[in-house]
């Protein structure tokens, strides 16, 4: 059957739509990527303390949790790109600030600068979700996930650069670490840029056109409780979050404490970096075939494989000798493609079962709650291996897994 004009026009709207967020996830990946090593030792060369050494990334995460609803807030008032646009532009502001602060050894200066780094960071994953306002039920998880794809170019390139940057904010007079939150203000000012320049029309404005939820009658914000009651009223929403937020603990806390596991037996920084870097092409790198089978197969089952994926990945990396990195490395890379399919799947069946009316609320409180995920694993992850193991810290990451598993399971059978 030939496709109609309106189907022709809005596959172009998606199309460009696609591109946009792509270069602006590459702009911002390339900027913020580094700035997690680059914050940490530049806390760690004003404080002369390497307690306070990942606070500045707890800003961020922190930073990126606090705006996710006002992001959503901001979707519903004037669609995606002022949204989007405006949480890079914070984001790059911050990256400034945080350069101030280096500046002039100034550790709340930096804190601040990195919290409102986190903005970028939250745009980024709210970037995921505009890819699919407009994409057909055949096409919205491999759309998202060739948003989230575009992530990878950042990640891989961004901490590669803290040397050349340093070497720039010298030449500015500046400290050398600062030299990644300069780069970083740069990429997030263009991205910002970019995104209110070439959004348009906006994918979730016009997604909603000709719909009731387009007047001036429909309230800007809508309460967490009431967002979470509707999420919880539909099962498949809230497979959705549950895959989004389980995913994200299981990823964050065994990621985060396998370097120091490592570090038991002094292994080298090269090897923990090898390991690391592996895990991120795990999270990224294949993406677009999880979006695809996503599609092919459906959400469900798709979270069910990941479930199972990454209770392999706890399986194997909780098993390995601290100086196994061939184990620790497929571990990791099998947690980084679980958290992919959990990531990929669970945004999808989240954006594509709640009502129009809640959907925006709904896309901001699962990275509300994906984050804050993030954080609270992350801590009680150094809480079991000060007690216990890695292993243990594997182990207990079974659970709710299992749990997530179990749950998908269950939907499939009816």
């Amino acid at each position: 059957m030939s496709e109609t004009a309106p189907s022709r026009e809005l596959t172009q709207i998606q199309g460009r739509t696609l591109k946009t967020l792509a270069s602006a996830q590459i702009l911002s990946g390339i900027g913020v990527a580094g700035t997690v090593a680059a914050g940490s030792l530049l806390v760690t060369s004003i404080s002369n303390s390497e307690t306070l050494a990942g606070v500045a990334q707890t800003f961020s995460v922190l930073g990126a949790a606090f705006m996710a609803l006002p992001l959503a807030n901001l979707t519903r008032r004037g669609g995606r790109r002022l949204a989007l646009s405006s949480g890079y532009f914070i984001g790059a502001v911050g990256a400034a600030l945080a350069v101030a602060g280096g500046a002039t050894k100034n550790l709340p200066l930096i804190f601040a600068g990195t919290f409102l780094v986190g903005a970028s960071s939250a745009s980024g994953y709210q970037a995921r979700y505009a890819a699919v306002d407009l994409a057909t039920d055949h096409t919205r998880a491999s759309s998202l996930s060739m948003v989230v794809w575009a992530s990878t170019i950042g990640a891989v390139l961004g901490p590669n650069l803290i040397d050349p940057t340093g070497a720039l904010a010298e030449s500015f007079g500046l400290p050398a670490l600062t030299g990644q939150f300069l780069l970083a203000s740069v990429t997030l000012f263009i991205g910002a840029f970019v995104i209110w320049l070439k959004l348009k029309p906006d994918p979730y404005l016009t997604s909603l056109a000709g719909t009731a939820e387009i007047t001036a009658t429909v309230p800007i914000k809508i309460p967490i409780k009431e967002t979470l009651a509707h999420i919880r009223s539909n099962s498949n929403a809230l497979l959705g979050l549950l895959a989004i937020a389980i995913g994200h603990i299981a990823m964050v806390s065994i990621m985060v404490m396998t370097p120091v596991h490592m570090k038991h037996v002094d292994v080298s920084l090269r090897i923990i970096g090898l390991v690391i870097s592996v895990h991120v092409a795990g999270m990224y790198a294949f993406s677009p075939l999880v979006g695809k089978l996503s599609d092919a197969i459906g959400r469900p089952r798709v979270i069910l494989i990941a479930g199972v994926v990454l209770l392999a990945s706890a399986v194997i990396a909780g098993t390995a000798a601290a100086n196994d990195s061939t184990q620790l490395g497929i571990g990791l890379f099998l947690l980084g493609l679980g958290w992919s399919g959990t990531l990929v799947a669970g945004s999808t069946l989240l954006s594509e079962t709640v009502s129009d009316h809640y959907r925006s609320a709904a896309q901001g409180v699962s990275d509300l709650v994906m984050n804050l995920s993030g954080a609270i694993g992350g801590a009680i992850a150094g809480v079991i291996i000060a007690t216990l193991s890695y292993g243990w810290l594997c182990g207990l990451s079974m659970l709710p897994v299992s749990a997530m598993t179990i749950f998908a399971v269950s939907k499939l059978k009816k």
